[in-house]
C-alpha cells in the first residue's frame, strides 16, 4: 500500500468500527470530550438509555446519574479517577430518559492523542439490573434463612469448616451449650466431647462418618460451657460447594436429656412392676398355707376363747396382708397402663354389700358402728365390680383406721342428675386443710409421726381409688374441717341410663356333693393345708408334690379337679397338664391354675394355655367355695 492509499485505508477501518459498534445493542458505547459531554451514540446506548442521537449529543453525561450522586460530583470524580489511573469500572444506579432507574456497570477509559493530549473518554454502560435482582433476592432469601435459624432456640445449628472449626452460631447453639458467639467462633468443636471422648477421637470420627455417608446421626453425652453434661442428639451433614469441593458441615443438636430421663424413669417404673409382681408372688406362696391354716380352723371347732381370739387376729392381719400385697400389684399396672377393667351393668347396692363385707373385719376390730344409707330406688353403674368395690373399702378401711376405737362411720348414697354420690363420713382425727389434695399422691400419708402403729399403710390406697374412680369416669375428693373434724370421702359416678332385664329363675338346685380333687404343689405347707381345706369341705383330696408324681395318681384316683400350682421345679402347671392331657388320663377334669401370680396377664395366659380357672394364693375360701360350685355343675352335665 503506497503513502496514498493509507488516508483511505484508515478510513475504512474507522468506518468499520463505526459499523461493529453501531451494531452492538446489548451495550451503551458512546464517547466524551475532555470535560464529559457526549459526542458519539450507539444504537445500543439508545436502546439502554432511551435518548436518540439527536436528543443526548451534546449534553453532559451527568444526565445519566440521580440527582444525589451529581450533587455529590460523582460524574466529575469518575473522569478524574479514569484520567488518573487510564480505565475506571463501577456500579451503581442510572437513569434512563423516562426517569425509570436501572444497575449499569460503567467502564470509562481515557483516550490520549498522539501527543499525549487527553481527547476524550470511551464509556461502555451494561444494564445489570436483573442480576442485581437474583442477587438481592438471593441475599435476602440468605438473610431470612440466617433469621430463620437464628431465631430456633430448641435446637443449636451452626456451620463446621472442613477441620471441624466453628463458623457460625445460633441462639439456640448459645441456649444449649452456653456459649455466645464471640466465645466460640474459631475454637473447634471436640470442646463439646467429654474428655474421654475427645481422646477417643470421637469428633474426628463423626466428620469422617459424615464425608463417607452425607449425614450421621447419634445420640450421647456433651459438654456446656459450665461443665455440665446433658444428653445429645446430633445430626452432622456434609455440605458441598458446585464444584463437589467440601465447604464444612452443617450441625444440629438437640438437647434430649428431659426424654432420657422419662425414659429411664418408664424402665424404672417398668422394673419395679417387675419386681412388684415377683414380690407378690414370693408372698403370697407362705400366705397360701397361712390362709389354708386360718381356714381350717375356722371350719373346726375350737372350744378355747383364747384360741378363737388368736384364730380372728390372724385372719384379720393376714387380711390386711393380702390387701397391701394387692395394692402393691395395682400400683404397678396403674402406673404402667396395665389395668384393664371389665365394664359391666351393675347394682350399687351389689358394689357396696361386697366392700362392706371386706372392710368389715376392720371396722369391728375397732368397735367402731357402721351405717348405711341408700335410696329405695337400685342406682345402676357400668363398671367393674371388683375395682369399685376396692375403691369402696380403701375408703372404708381408712375411715375405721383413722378413726379412734368406738367411733361412727356413715357411708350414705345419694343420687344428683345423672350422678351418684357415695360419701363415706367417719369422726377421727380429719385431715388438715393443706393434705386435702395431697392424700391423694403415691405414697403420700399426712401427719405421719402421729400416726399409731394401727395406722400404718402404704400410702397407696388413696392414689388407686382415685386412678380407679377417674377410669370409670368419676371423681374422688376429700373434706375436712381439720383436725379433730373427721373427714368426708365422696366418690361421684355417672348413672347407668339403662335396666337389667328380669333373670329368668334358676330351676336346678345346688348340688353339694363332694369331689374327687387333686393337689399338685411343691410347696408342702401349702398343698397339706389346701387338701385339709378340701377335705374339710366334704370333698375326697389325694396330694401330689410334684408333676410327674401326679400322673400315678390320676391314674388310679380319676380327679375330677385338679389343682395345679404353676411354678413348680422340673415340669410346671402348664407342662404337667399337657402331659396329662396326651396320656389321656384326665380329659374330663376341671383344671385349675394355683399361682401366686394374679394379675390379667397372668390370668389371660393361663386361658390361653386351656385352665378352666385360676385361684390366685392365697386362695380365699369364698373363691374356693365358688369354684367347687362350678365345678360340680359342670360335672353333672356330663355323662358318668
Amino acid at each position: 500500500m503506497n503513502e496514498l492509499d493509507a488516508p483511505h485505508h484508515e478510513n475504512t477501518i474507522e468506518q468499520r468500527m463505526q459499523l461493529l459498534i453501531e451494531a452492538v445493542v446489548d451495550y451503551g458505547i458512546f464517547l466524551l470530550d475532555p470535560s464529559g459531554h457526549v459526542v458519539s451514540w450507539n444504537s445500543g446506548a439508545e436502546k439502554l438509555k432511551g435518548y436518540t442521537r439527536e436528543e443526548i449529543l451534546g449534553k453532559h453525561f451527568s444526565v445519566f446519574y440521580p440527582p444525589e450522586a451529581v450533587a455529590t460530583g460523582w460524574p466529575q470524580e469518575e473522569l478524574r479517577l479514569a484520567k488518573l489511573r487510564g480505565r475506571f469500572e463501577d456500579e451503581g444506579w442510572r437513569l434512563r430518559k423516562d426517569g425509570t432507574p436501572f444497575w449499569a456497570n460503567v467502564v470509562i477509559t481515557a483516550l490520549y492523542g498522539p501527543a499525549g493530549e487527553l481527547q476524550g473518554f470511551a464509556k461502555i454502560t451494561r444494564d445489570l439490573t436483573e442480576r442485581r435482582q437474583h442477587e438481592e433476592e438471593l441475599r435476602a432469601s440468605e438473610e431470612r434463612f440466617r433469621l430463620l435459624v437464628d431465631s430456633v432456640r430448641d435446637y443449636a445449628i451452626f456451620m463446621l469448616d472442613p477441620d471441624g472449626i466453628v463458623q457460625s452460631w445460633n441462639s439456640g447453639a448459645e441456649a444449649i451449650h452456653g456459649y455466645v458467639a464471640s466465645e466460640i467462633v474459631g475454637r473447634h468443636f471436640r470442646t463439646f466431647y467429654a474428655p474421654q471422648d475427645a481422646a477417643a477421637r470421637m469428633p474426628e470420627i463423626e466428620l469422617k462418618d459424615a464425608r463417607a455417608n452425607g449425614r450421621v446421626e447419634n445420640e450421647g453425652w456433651r459438654v456446656r460451657k459450665d461443665g455440665g453434661l446433658f444428653w445429645a442428639n446430633v445430626v452432622v451433614t456434609a455440605v458441598y460447594g458446585a464444584s463437589g469441593s467440601l465447604l464444612g458441615y452443617a450441625k444440629v443438636t438437640r438437647d434430649m436429656s428431659e426424654q432420657r430421663r422419662l425414659e429411664e424413669l418408664e424402665q424404672s417404673s417398668r422394673r419395679m412392676s417387675e419386681f412388684l409382681a415377683m414380690l407378690a408372688h414370693e408372698l403370697r406362696n407362705p400366705l397360701a398355707p397361712i390362709r389354708n391354716a386360718v381356714t381350717i380352723m375356722q371350719l373346726e371347732t375350737l372350744h378355747s376363747p383364747v384360741l378363737r381370739n388368736c384364730r380372728d387376729v390372724i385372719d384379720r392381719q393376714l387380711t390386711h396382708v393380702t390387701r397391701l400385697v394387692d395394692d402393691l400389684l395395682d400400683v404397678g399396672r396403674l402406673t404402667t397402663g396395665k389395668v384393664k377393667l371389665r365394664k359391666e351393668l351393675l347394682k350399687l347396692a351389689d358394689v357396696i354389700g361386697r366392700s362392706v363385707e371386706t372392710a368389715r373385719p376392720f371396722i369391728a376390730a375397732r368397735r367402731h358402728t357402721l351405717d348405711i344409707q341408700q335410696p329405695l330406688e337400685p342406682v345402676y353403674l357400668h363398671g367393674d365390680s371388683t375395682r369399685l368395690a376396692q375403691v369402696l373399702q380403701n375408703l372404708l378401711v381408712n375411715a375405721a383406721k383413722f378413726t379412734p376405737e368406738g367411733g361412727h362411720i356413715t357411708l350414705g348414697v345419694t343420687v344428683q342428675g345423672g350422678f351418684v354420690d357415695i360419701a363415706v363420713t367417719d369422726n377421727g382425727r380429719g385431715i388438715a386443710h393443706e393434705n386435702l389434695e395431697n392424700i391423694f399422691q403415691l405414697f403420700m400419708q399426712a401427719d405421719t409421726a402421729m400416726s399409731s402403729p394401727s395406722e400404718s399403710g402404704l400410702g397407696i390406697g388413696l392414689t388407686l381409688a382415685r386412678s380407679l374412680t377417674a377410669m370409670h369416669g368419676g371423681t374422688i375428693e376429700a373434706r375436712s374441717p381439720g383436725a379433730g373434724g373427721g373427714s368426708t370421702f365422696i366418690v361421684r359416678l355417672p348413672i347407668a341410663q339403662d335396666r337389667p332385664a328380669p333373670a329368668a329363675d334358676d330351676e336346678q338346685g345346688d348340688d353339694a356333693g363332694g369331689l374327687r380333687v387333686l393337689v399338685v404343689d411343691d410347696n408342702r405347707d401349702s398343698a397339706d393345708s389346701a387338701t385339709d381345706v378340701l377335705r374339710l369341705l366334704g370333698n375326697r383330696v389325694e396330694t401330689a408334690y410334684e408333676g410327674k408324681s401326679s400322673v400315678a395318681l390320676v391314674r388310679r384316683f380319676k380327679p375330677q379337679v385338679i389343682l395345679l400350682d404353676l411354678a413348680m421345679p422340673g415340669l410346671d402347671g402348664y407342662e404337667t397338664r399337657k402331659l396329662l392331657l396326651n396320656e389321656e388320663l384326665a380329659q374330663d377334669a376341671y383344671f385349675v391354675a394355683m399361682t401366686g401370680f394374679g394379675n390379667e396377664d397372668d390370668k389371660r395366659r393361663t386361658r390361653a394355655a386351656g385352665f378352666d380357672a385360676h385361684l390366685t394364693k392365697p386362695v380365699e375360701l369364698d373363691a374356693l367355695i365358688t369354684l367347687l360350685t362350678e365345678a360340680r355343675a359342670r360335672q353333672a352335665g356330663r355323662p358318668a
